[in-house]
């Protein structure tokens, strides 16, 4: 039986978080007999390899970023898939598969760069629209949309100032009704 628990955190390095990826990043590398971190390796190697961890308790959870859906299909074969990661807003809905399949499958869905602002969200927009009828930012709305597009959806915008972490910590009290949801979609 496994004890669930420990692990690296991101964030939780003392002060300097690239130094202990950096720490860690180098004995994986000669371990694996290579100078650097290959894309390009076979994808059903690199999740045995998590799998492997998995079992021997060193990983609890594996997450997947910037995949297709054949791809979650593939890696959910060899083992349980718990996040996929991908680029995902209003703006860039190349996803929307991806994001179909992992609701059906009941797979978090994290998008980054959730809050796309360009001309869909300009003065006059649809957007820009249902912001104002909800009393809400437009950010807000963009990040209020996401898990209106599905459940599974778990928006975690960035954010660079105080003001802009107090105004998306707004968008989960932001509620659009269907008829919004559709007009900003």
């Amino acid at each position: 039986m496994c004890r669930r628990g420990g692990g690296v955190q991101v964030g939780d390095t003392g002060g300097d978080g690239e130094a202990c990826l950096r720490q860690q990043a180098e004995p994986s590398l000669r371990r694996l007999g290579t100078d650097r971190l290959d894309p390009d390796y076979p994808l059903a190697d690199q999740i045995g390899a998590l799998r492997q961890l998995q079992e021997e308790c060193k990983v609890r959870h594996i997450g997947l970023s910037e995949v297709s859906v054949a791809q979650i299909e593939a890696a959910s074969e060899i083992a349980p898939i718990a996040a996929v990661q991908n680029m995902y807003d209003l703006a860039e809905r190349g996803h929307d598969p991806v994001v179909d399949h992992t609701a059906r499958r009941g797979i978090a869905f994290v998008p980054y760069f959730p809050i796309a602002m360009g001309e869909h969200a300009a003065d006059g927009s649809p957007v820009a629209a249902v912001a104002d009828e909800l009393g809400a930012s437009r950010s807000q709305t963009a990040l209020a949309w996401l898990p209106h597009r599905a459940p599974n959806v778990v928006p975690i915008p960035g954010t660079s100032s105080p003001e802009h972490l107090a105004e998306n910590a707004g968008a989960p009290g932001v509620t659009l009704t269907e008829e919004q949801f559709e007009r900003i979609s």
